[in-house]
Parts: structure tokens; C-alpha cells; sequence
């Protein structure tokens, strides 16, 4: 038996783990890594193993660095079975196919700037195109149900628990028996943040490994009250300067939780100069209709709402805008507005132009509600940057910016500490974190042997 990681390993995106064993290669995860454009070299490397030996591929959830290199699997030679919940599998397919067009406008837009024909070698080529996320489709297999084990191969089967991250997702325990030897693997995906209005808390289970997550292992949360108070007193304050209020958001699951919140907001008129809710985001939009197909991925008191008849995403006012004339006709609105677009970290999406047409305005403010990786442009706006470059224009940072930390989808540090207590791990490896956060968390876990594994580094368990 034999784990390995190619993704995600002292860095928090492009999570990617295989296990050797019996004869057969699993793979958890294949994901993306985020920061800079689609076409980055890091994302083009090879995996680290040959994709064509790979047997299944256990999907813990439809992030983009989680599922965003799937595709070019497919395209370098995997022919085997993806397993997920059934809400992973459906939010997956828009996630790559959103990935895939991405790529190939940016494939085109460097074309045009470099002076290029279409058909030109190098790094204007896109990582996969469309085709290619068509074809990862059919791949997907299975469906995995929480909680029910499932036979992969002789000697080993995975069991998928509900993570509480976002819809669908989950940590996969790894059941091997390999002779006189069995073992215990668990994969953590990423762990949700427990006490959220609509997904459950995250479950464990105990075994001897356990590859763990440590995105925020070195804090904890602000409280989830204190950053709902803080978003509506953000926009009151935008609307009472006569500006709009520009929240970056991930197409999954923040979007679902920030209009959830909003709802609250007009319910409980917290929010009395709201005129206009825009979600500008044709992605997010899709996610919202697959959020709203699969109540059984809920805690028992949203799914009452369902029930009930009572849709805890649509909030008054609310206005999708899936085409790009929709999204233009925004910027004539000058005050008054919520306007959420992706991307979450402002790589790329509608967001961007909202911010060309908003950073500047000093009675606008600019909400951010999600992680912010190194080198993004939300990162440099969080990090106080005076001006920034959109579309080829310096752009003044003028806006009033807003850091709100309690919506995080995962766990803090106290919430990982809790859950890696319950598995009784032996043997602990964090992954998905930056390189401070680990140390604090490696430092604060007691009575496991902690690794903090390399890139393409392999253990014997």
C-alpha cells in the first residue's frame, strides 16, 4: 500500500492524492491549481503518475481545484471510473465546461495580443477545451450515497461522508484488506465550517491515516453573526453614500449562502436602501437551480423551508443575468445595488468588469466573503493595493473594502482540531494549507505523527 500526493501539497489549491493498492490506483480529487491565469505552466505539468494506470477517481467535491484538471486527465489517457454524490457529479459538469470556455477565450485573447494564427503552438494553447470536458463526462460512473459503502475493488472499499463544505461534498474513508494486512484510509476534502444555516456539520470516522485539509489551520472564524451584521451594515453604508456594493463570490455555495443571507437581511429590514440584487454570473445561476434540485443534501430545518414551500435563495429584488447585453446594462445603475459575480478571487468573470466600473467610485464598497489565494487580484485589493490593472487600465482603488472572514465554507482551526480528534489518527497528513498554517496546526496536534508531504512525495502505509 502506497500514498502519494501531486496536488495541493503545502499549497491550498490543485488538491490530487493516490493510493496504490491490491493492484490497483485510486486517485481523490484532481484539481486545479488557482492563483494566477488558466494557462499557468504548473497546471500543464505532468500529474506525477500516467493518467492512462489510474483505475478510479473518487471526486470529494465540484471546486475547480478540486475537479478542474479532470478533463485533461481524460485527455492524457484516464479511462476509469469517477465516483461522486449525486450533486458533485451535476455541479462538476458546469464547473469544467465553465473551466474549458474560460480557457479558450483566454487561448484566443493571447492569440489576438501575441499577433498569432488560431492554430499556433505553445503557451497560448488551452489546457482542454470543451470537447474535452464533454468527453471527462463520460467517465462519471457510480453515484455515491453517504454513508453506503462501495466494493472498487477486491480488498478495498471507500464509504463517502458528508463533509458539510458545500452541497454534495465529502471525506472518503478508504477500507483496505490487503492479506493479513487492513488498514484504514481517510481523505478529509475540505471540511466544512460547522453551525452554517443550510448544509449539516461535518462527520468523521476513525482510521490509522488520515489526509486532512489545513486551508485555515492557523485561525479561527469570526462568528457567523457578527459577518452577517457586518455585510448589511457594509451595504447600508455603501447605499447611504450613493454607491453599490460589489461582492466577489464562488459560483458554488457562497453564492447560495450570501442570497440566503440577504433574504434574512430585507426580512428582517436590515437592509432598507437595497433596490437591486444582481447575481451577474451565468455559472453561479446554474449552481443555484442544482442547489435547489437536491434537498437531501441539507440540514433538517432547510429542508423544511422546502417543504414549506419557501425558497431560501430567492431573495425580492433578485434579478439573474445569464447574458453578457444583462450584464453591461448593470453599470447604469449607480447606487442601491448588490451585484455578485464570480470569480471569488477576481481572476476572472464578470466581477472584474463590475470592478472596473466601481473601485474607483469612493461612495462604493467591494465585500469580500471567501478566501483570497496569494497572487489573485483579490488578494492584492485585500492587501491594500492604491490601484490595480483591469483591461489594461490603472484603475484607482477608491472604494471602501471589506474583508469579511465568517463566511468561510471551512473549518477553523478548533473545528479541525475537533474532527481530527474524533478520527484517532496514528498518522496525520496535512495538505491543502499554506505553509504557516500547517506548521501551527502540526504544532497543535497531539498524539499522531504528523506529515506535511511534498510534491510527488510517496509513504508505504
Amino acid at each position: 500500500m502506497k500514498l502519494s500526493f501531486h496536488g495541493g501539497d503545502r499549497g491550498v489549491t490543485g488538491s490530487c492524492h493516490l493510493l496504490d493498492s491490491g493492484g490497483k490506483s485510486f486517485l481523490v480529487d484532481c484539481g486545479m491549481y488557482q492563483g494566477g491565469r488558466e494557462l499557468d505552466e504548473e497546471n500543464a505539468e505532468p500529474f506525477g503518475f500516467e493518467p492512462r494506470d489510474i483505475d478510479y477517481l473518487l471526486l470529494t467535491h465540484a471546486h475547480l481545484d478540486h475537479c478542474g484538471r479532470l478533463p485533461l486527465l481524460v485527455k492524457r489517457g484516464f479511462r476509469g471510473e469517477v465516483i461522486a454524490t449525486a450533486a458533485s457529479r451535476e455541479l462538476a459538469r458546469i464547473v469544467m465546461l465553465d473551466s474549458a470556455h474560460l480557457q479558450e477565450e483566454e487561448a484566443i485573447h493571447r492569440l489576438h495580443h501575441l499577433g498569432k494564427e488560431r492554430e499556433a503552438p505553445g503557451h497560448a494553447t488551452p489546457l482542454y477545451e470543451t470537447l474535452d470536458a464533454l468527453n471527462s463526462l463520460d467517465r462519471f460512473g457510480r453515484i455515491a450515497a453517504y454513508g453506503q459503502p462501495l466494493d472498487l475493488a477486491l480488498g478495498v472499499r471507500a464509504t463517502f461522508f458528508d463533509a458539510g463544505h458545500i452541497l454534495g461534498s465529502a471525506s472518503v474513508l478508504f477500507e483496505i484488506q490487503d492479506g493479513a494486512r487492513s488498514r484504514r484510509l481517510f481523505f478529509s476534502g475540505d471540511l466544512g465550517n460547522a453551525g452554517r444555516p443550510l448544509l449539516r456539520a461535518p462527520q468523521a470516522a476513525e482510521a490509522e491515516d488520515v489526509v486532512m485539509e489545513t486551508t485555515y489551520g492557523d485561525r479561527k472564524h469570526k462568528s457567523l453573526e457578527r459577518s452577517v451584521e457586518e455585510l448589511c451594515a457594509a451595504a447600508e453604508e455603501a447605499f447611504t453614500r450613493g454607491g453599490n456594493v460589489i461582492i466577489p463570490t464562488f459560483a458554488l455555495e457562497r453564492t447560495q449562502e450570501i442570497l440566503y443571507f440577504l433574504g434574512e437581511g430585507v426580512r428582517r429590514r436590515r437592509l432598507p436602501g437595497l433596490k437591486h440584487v444582481f447575481l451577474d454570473s451565468p455559472m453561479a445561476i446554474s449552481a443555484t437551480s442544482i442547489f435547489e434540485r437536491h434537498v437531501e443534501g441539507y440540514n433538517e430545518s432547510t429542508r423544511e423551508l422546502f417543504r414549506e414551500g419557501r425558497d431560501p435563495f430567492r431573495v425580492p429584488g433578485l434579478r439573474f443575468c445569464r447574458e453578457l447585453s444583462e450584464s453591461k446594462a448593470i453599470n447604469e445603475i449607480k447606487s442601491g445595488a448588490i451585484i455578485m459575480a464570480g470569480s471569488g478571487m477576481c481572476a476572472g468573470g464578470r466581477v472584474r468588469h463590475h470592478l472596473a466600473q466601481n473601485l474607483g467610485r469612493e461612495e462604493c464598497a467591494v465585500a469580500f466573503v471567501g478566501y483570497a489565494a496569494q497572487g489573485t487580484l483579490a488578494r492584492l485589493i485585500i492587501d491594500g493595493a492604491r490601484q490595480v490593472k483591469l483591461f489594461g487600465r490603472e484603475i484607482p482603488v477608491r472604494a471602501k473594502i471589506h474583508t469579511i472572514g465568517g463566511f468561510s465554507a471551512h473549518a477553523d482551526q478548533e473545528e479541525l482540531l475537533g474532527w481530527h480528534a474524533k478520527t484517532r489518527a496514528s498518522r496525520t497528513y496535512l495538505v491543502h494549507g499554506e505553509e504557516p498554517a500547517m506548521k501551527l496546526m502540526a504544532q497543535r496536534l497531539k498524539g499522531t505523527r504528523v506529515e506535511t508531504p511534498a510534491l510527488h512525495q510517496a509513504f508505504e502505509l
